[in-house]
C-alpha cells in the first residue's frame, strides 16, 4: 500500500473572481466547475487545481455532502510543472499579462523556477520537474 501522488491541491482566495481570470487566462487553465462565493475548480493535468473562499468553506454549516470545512488565511504556495523548453514562453506570456516575476531561479542541482503572486498573494511557481529529479514521461523533452 502506497500514495500515487497528489489528487488535488488548493489555494484559497477571497475574489474567487480575480481568482478564475487569472488561472484561466493567464495560466491556461480549464475550469472544471464553480460555486459563487465558494470555489473554483481547475483540471490541472491528471489532478484537479481548487482555489476556495475561506469565509464560505471555513465556516461551521459549510459542509457539502459531509465534507468537513476547511481553510487557510494568508498566502499560500503552489508549484506547478512545465518544461525546459517552454521557459522563455512562459516568461513572455506573464510579462504579456503585466504579471511580474518576484524571482527566475535556476537552481544549483538542475531545474529552474518562476515565482509570482496570484491576485490573492499566492505564491505561485512554475517550476521544471527537474528540480526534484522528476522527468515525467513527455513532459520535458529537454532532459531527455
Amino acid at each position: 500500500m502506497r500514495i500515487q501522488g497528489i489528487l488535488e491541491t488548493v489555494v484559497y482566495a477571497h475574489d474567487l473572481d480575480a481568482a478564475e481570470r487569472f488561472y484561466a487566462d493567464v495560466l491556461g487553465l480549464e475550469v472544471f466547475a464553480r460555486e459563487p462565493g465558494r470555489h473554483v475548480f481547475f483540471r490541472c493535468g491528471q489532478g484537479m487545481f481548487l482555489v476556495f473562499d475561506p469565509r464560505s468553506t471555513s465556516r461551521e454549516d459549510a459542509t457539502i455532502s459531509d465534507v468537513p470545512r476547511h481553510g487557510a488565511e494568508g498566502p499560500g504556495h503552489m508549484a506547478f510543472a512545465v518544461a525546459t523548453a517552454e521557459l522563455a514562453s512562459w516568461r513572455r506570456r506573464l510579462a504579456d499579462h503585466g504579471v511580474p516575476l518576484e524571482h527566475d531561479l535556476a537552481w544549483p542541482h538542475g531545474g529552474h523556477s518562476l515565482y509570482f503572486r496570484d491576485p490573492a498573494g499566492n505564491s505561485i511557481e512554475l517550476a521544471t520537474p527537474r528540480l526534484w529529479g522528476l522527468d515525467p514521461e513527455g513532459l520535458d523533452p529537454a532532459t531527455k
